[in-house]
This record gives C-alpha cells, structure tokens and sequence, in this order.
C-alpha cells in the first residue's frame, strides 16, 4: 500500500479534527475508516493528532524540485534569513517568488 502525501494526511487530519468537534472520538474512527480505507489503527493515529490540534491544518499544494545557481554570499544570506524566521529555504523563496509576482502582476 502507498504511503499518503502531505496533502492526504492534512485532509485527513481536517476531517478528524472537524469530525471532533461534534462527535465522539470512536465515530471519528468509524468515519475516517469508512471514507479513506484505513485501518482502524491508522484512523486513530489521525484521531490522537487531531486532538493535539487548535485549527485545521493547511493542505498545501505539492511541490517540485527545482534547482537554482547562486552566489554563495546570497545563499548564506537567504539561510540566515531562513533560521531566523524559522522557515525552510523552500517556504522562503516560494514566498519570496509569489510576492514579486504578485507585484509584477498588478502593474499590467
């Protein structure tokens, strides 16, 4: 059987978390075997982390690799900025990326 992706187990999370808030915990398995396939020892492993929660996660697109070249001084630079803001160079740059091309895009 396939592992699920990040963005399966945030719906999957979602569910339980938003299932939790009205039901018992065994319904919560019940509905998360039903609907996903899972097994019932599964279902509570997303039962107990959906108790943990204050709010659904985010179900982020997937990603790609993509590799770029840049000048060590930048690099090092972007990595500073990174661990400070505790953020992946990943989350970085796509955050970086969209926000110029939001820019660019309002002035057309």
């Amino acid at each position: 059987m396939d592992r699920a992706t990040r963005a399966q187990k945030a719906e999957r999370l979602n569910l339980a978390w938003a299932l939790l808030r009205r039901r018992p915990g065994s319904h919560v398995v019940q509905e998360l075997v039903r609907r996903y396939s899972l097994s019932p020892r599964q279902a509570y492993r997303y039962l107990h982390q959906a108790q943990r929660l204050q709010r659904p996660v985010p179900i982020l697109a997937p990603t790609v690799a993509f590799t770029v070249k840049l000048p060590p001084p930048l690099i090092s630079e972007l990595r500073g900025f990174a661990a400070a803001h505790d953020l992946s160079l990943s989350q970085l740059v796509s955050q970086a990326l969209s926000a110029m091309l939001q820019r660019g895009r309002r002035r057309g």
